[in-house]
This record gives C-alpha cells, structure tokens and sequence, in this order.
C-alpha cells in the first residue's frame, strides 16, 4: 500500500489533516486503532469557546470540516464575553457525542480517505527522508509524506484514582511502540497530562434544584455556510460545590495519582482538576460547575469543572454532596491520562521535523490542548505534507499565533491553549472577519470550492458597496449599521460597522506595538515581576522563575502573552 500522504490518528487534528490533503487532489491514509472512533470527543462534548472559536472559524475559511460538522450537531450555542469587545467574544457549541463524529466520518468518506485499522508502531526511513509507516502486524504502509497526530495514545496511561491501566482514552488501547521509535530517531519527547469528568445518569439528578442555562443563540452557527438543519436544542444547568464537597476532595488527596507522585506529567494550568482548585484557592467556599448534555439520546451527562483522577469512592462522595446531586450515579467515572509529547520547538512552522524530511506532527503530541487547537494543526500539516507551503503569520490568523508559540517558545512544561492574550493583533485577528482574512488564501492554494467562493465574492462585495457609503457617523457608539441599512444583508451591515468603529483602535494598537518593539533591549534589572498586579498570576511566576535580563528575552518566556509584554512596557515607560 502506498499513499502520497499517511496519517496516524483519527481524532480532530488527524481528520482535519486527512481532509485537508484529499482536498488537494492527494492519495491518503488515516491510520487508526479504531476505525469506528473518528473524530470521537474524548472529553466534553462542547466545540468552540475563548479564542477556540476563532479558530474553528478560520478552519471553516481554509475548507475545513470541523464548523460545519459541528453547526449540524448543535444541541446548545452561546457567545462569550459579549458584554466585552469584539476581539474577545467567542462562540461555544454544546454537540451531540454520538453525532458528531458519525458526521465527520461521512466527511472522512466523502473526501475519498482510506481508513486502515492498525498500531502504528515505527517508521521506515530511506535516503534520509521517511518512505513508511510501519503497522503493529507489519503491514508496510509506503509515503514520503507522514503526519503523526497520536493525541493522548502516544504512551498514554489512564489513572484513577491508585488503579492504572494501558489507554489514550477509557476502554482504549495506547501506543507504546511508536514512542520508543520515535526516541530512537533523535526526537525529544516529554509527559504531560490531561483528565476528564465523571459522567452521570441525567435520570438520577434533581434538575429542578439547579439553575437553567438555556440555549442563548437558536440561529448561532460557526461555519460562514448556514447549516441546512437544526437538532433540537437542550438546556444546560448550573451547579456549585460546597464545605462538605472539598471536605470529601481532601480526605481522600492521598489516594489521588496527582498527589501521590503517580503522575509525573503536568496538567493544563487553564483546565485544573478539582483536586487543584479546591487546594490551591482554600479561601474559596464554592466553585461553579456547568450540567451539560452529551446528546440527543443519551441520559449522560457531563459535569464540565469537575475532572479528576480520585479514586471511584471520592468521586462518588464529591458529586453526592452537591445540591441537586445527592443521588446522582456516576455511569462513568473520571479519569486523568499521562501521555508523551513531543518538544514543538523541534519543528518548523510548518510542523514538520526538519532533521527528517516528510514527518510532521499535529495536535496533543504537540503539548496542546482543545480539540480546536488539534484540528487547526492537522489542516496545516496536512496541506505542507500535500506538498503545498502554508505558513501563516501572527498578523494573519490566530493558527499563526499557535504554531509561532509552539515552534519558537515550546509549551513551557503544561498543555498549551489558545486564549485571546495571546494574540498581539487580536482586534485584527476577530471570530467574524476570518473569511475575509483567509479564503482568498485557501481559494488561491486549492481548499476552498467553488460554491464556498461565490458566496465569499458576494459577500465581499457587498461589504465594499456598503463601506463606500457608510457614513463618519457610524463611528459613534450609539449608531448601527442595521439602523441607517435596514434593507441590507444583516452580516454585511455587521462588518461594515465593525470596520468602521474599530479603525483607530487598530491604529492605537499597532502604535503600542511600535512603542514595545523601541524598548526590546531595555534592561529589566531591579523590576519585581511578582509586585505587579497588572500581569496576570502565570505571567508573575514565570517571569519570576526565568528572570529575563530585557524585555525582549521575556517575550520569548512560555506562557507570557503580548498582553504581558504591553504591561511591562507601561512599567518601563514609567521607570524611564
């Protein structure tokens, strides 16, 4: 067998990745321990959320699957943070869990992928480039191009509580094999660690002692195609833990793997299990947790704010002493899992590993987190192993600003996430614009049909019909575009309003830019990183711990964002 392009791994990045190089007109293979698992969501049935959605946006402007996919499995959308600005509002889309990925497996069939079922377990190299992907069985899988997006599998071992067992994923087997290849070629690999909730019967819980959280947007939608169709929505609840909740979390501290030295991977800072909330804020007396469906016709429910790798009793006793709870059953426990990672810095922008020519990698084994993140990474390391150069700037698209941070800073030792901090150009860099940002780009590399770029001309036409006649009015916050164009398309209105409103903002911005990039090499000595309120906590700690002599060297710090940077050149623009 022998493919122009191999893929390991069949959850978000390696489907987005599969997808994206079928779409250039390559033969693929998408290699997976389990074929009836594709594009499964491990963890919270939810797609979208801060930055998250912006990236699933710019996914749907390059051709990708993952919005539309997700806006046809919709059971609840929401947006974030809009009493804030547009920059760090964000769509969030409860799904179904069984339909999503039977809907990305049509993708996966449609695109003409073939899916093989097998271990991947080493790598064949010739001449100094990869020539194939070697299967647990010894099936030879032949390509000069391979993209390994082996999520959690890649070494993984499940933890609850003192039990361990082999697995990427509950009721799953993991990839031992291909780490030690892996190793062997010069790759340096690390471990982290991620978790996930329990999962109760909804039959057990007392719903009407929480409070409701209904569906906020019917008509919201990720991909800039309207879905065809709509499910059936469904609320979701909210709940709080108690005294007696954390009482129960630290008796039972010493049996969690997290604690006990078990687990030597860390965790996502930004998605703490309860066993790190509860020990790190002690000044708190509750924390909030979100009920939420996994579908249509399931009783499952998933308590988002709740991951943990306590043993089952703990478990059992936490979800009981929460109001509404207390005869809650658990259908399936939560669990933490250890996997390896590769170092990200190894790569180049385009996720492949220089040092051999033909492998790259995408998602999780990056040091990421979110299924976003994943499938961001899987479409461009799917269409640089098609053969097609695709490297995005920080200026151009939130997945530039990820791929930037993973290839030149690394992970900083914790799974890395996307948040709107991060983004330097982030009034630029919007949910709403990343058609206009990005599909001349993916129309003119090939990922974008044409029915998709029609609707985009039109669209953009109209934008400039409208912007010739916006009036200098519409600067004023009290004005809407909906208000002096009643007649117009209302998305049209929309960025025409948007454009107008935020173009000195975007001018202000690229001037403090200016201004930082002046102080780059201004001595930090004497400045007490932990003393300034203004940066957030993992900002004071890292900064501490690397004591970066200027101010360019700590814009090069894991985990500190442009927003950091913006604050420290206050600080020294006062000093100075």
């Amino acid at each position: 067998m022998d493919y122009d392009v191999v893929v390991v791994g069949g959850g978000h990045a390696g489907c987005e990745a599969a997808l994206a190089a079928a779409r250039l007109g390559r033969s693929v293979a998408l290699v997976t321990l389990f074929r009836d698992q594709l594009g499964r969501l491990s963890c919270n049935p939810a797609v979208g959320g801060l930055a998250k959605g912006t990236l699933v946006r710019e996914i749907d402007a390059l051709g990708g699957a993952m919005a539309r996919v997700a806006d046809a499995t919709t059971i609840q959308f929401r947006r974030l943070n809009t009493r804030k600005g547009l920059a760090v509002q964000a769509s969030r889309a409860q799904v179904d869990i069984d339909l999503y990925p039977k809907r990305m497996a049509e993708e996966i069939a449609r695109a003409g992928v073939v899916v093989v079922e097998g271990e991947a377990a080493d790598l064949e190299v010739r001449a100094g480039r990869i020539s194939a992907l070697l299967l647990g069985d010894g099936t030879r899988v032949g390509t000069s191009a391979l993209v390994l997006t082996t999520g959690t599998f890649l070494g993984g071992v499940l933890h609850c509580g003192r039990d361990q067992q082999v697995g990427g994923r509950v009721g799953e087997g993991a990839a031992h094999t291909l780490s030690l290849s892996l190793t062997r070629l010069g790759l340096r690999l690390g471990r982290l660690k991620t978790g996930t909730t329990p999962r109760l019967d909804g039959r057990t819980v007392a719903w009407d002692r929480l409070h409701v959280q209904p569906d906020a947007l019917p008509g919201g939608h990720f991909a800039f195609t309207p879905p065809a169709a709509r499910l059936a929505r469904r609320d979701c609840y909210i709940a709080f833990t108690n005294e007696g909740t954390h009482a129960a979390i630290r008796a039972s501290l010493g049996e969690s793997p997290m604690y006990s030295g078990a687990i030597t991977g860390r965790g996502p800072r930004y998605c703490p299990s309860i066993e790190d909330k509860v020990t790190r804020f002690p000044e708190k007396d509750r924390h909030q947790l979100f009920l939420e469906p996994e579908g249509l016709n399931t009783h499952r429910i998933y308590v988002n704010g709740t991951s943990t790798s306590l043993p089952a009793h703990a478990q059992d006793a936490m979800i009981r002493s929460i109001e509404g709870l207390e005869s809650a059953v658990i259908e399936q426990y939560g669990y933490a899992v250890e996997y390896d990672f590769v170092d990200p810095t190894q790569l180049s922008p385009t996720l492949e590993w220089p040092a051999l020519p033909g492998l790259f990698f995408a998602g999780q084994v990056n040091g990421t987190s979110g299924y976003e993140e994943a499938a961001a990474q899987g479409l461009v390391a799917g269409v640089n192993a098609a053969g097609v150069p695709l490297v995005f700037g920080r200026d151009e698209a939130c997945i530039g600003v990820m791929i930037d941070d993973l290839t030149q800073r690394g992970v900083g030792g914790e799974p890395y996430r996307m948040f709107p901090s991060r983004c330097e150009h982030r009034l630029v860099l919007r949910e709403d614009n990343a058609d206009r940002r990005l599909m001349p780009r993916a129309r003119a590399l090939g990922l974008l049909g044409d029915e998709a770029w029609a609707r985009f001309e039109e669209k953009a036409a109209a934008i400039a019909e409208l912007s010739a006649i916006a009036p200098a009015s519409l600067r004023r916050p009290e004005v809407f575009a909906a208000d002096l164009f009643p007649e117009a398309n209302p998305e049209v209105a929309e960025q025409v309003e948007i454009d107008v409103k935020y173009a000195g903002y975007v001018v202000r911005e690229g001037q403090r830019q200016d201004q930082t990039r002046r102080l780059a090499g201004v001595s930090l000595a004497g400045i007490d990183f932990a003393g300034i309120d203004a940066l957030s906590i993992e900002a004071r700690e890292r900064l501490t711990r690397a004591s970066p002599a200027t101010l360019a060297d700590a814009a090069r710090v894991p985990g500190v964002t442009p927003a950091a940077i913006q604050t420290l050149t206050m600080v020294l623009i006062r000093l100075t």
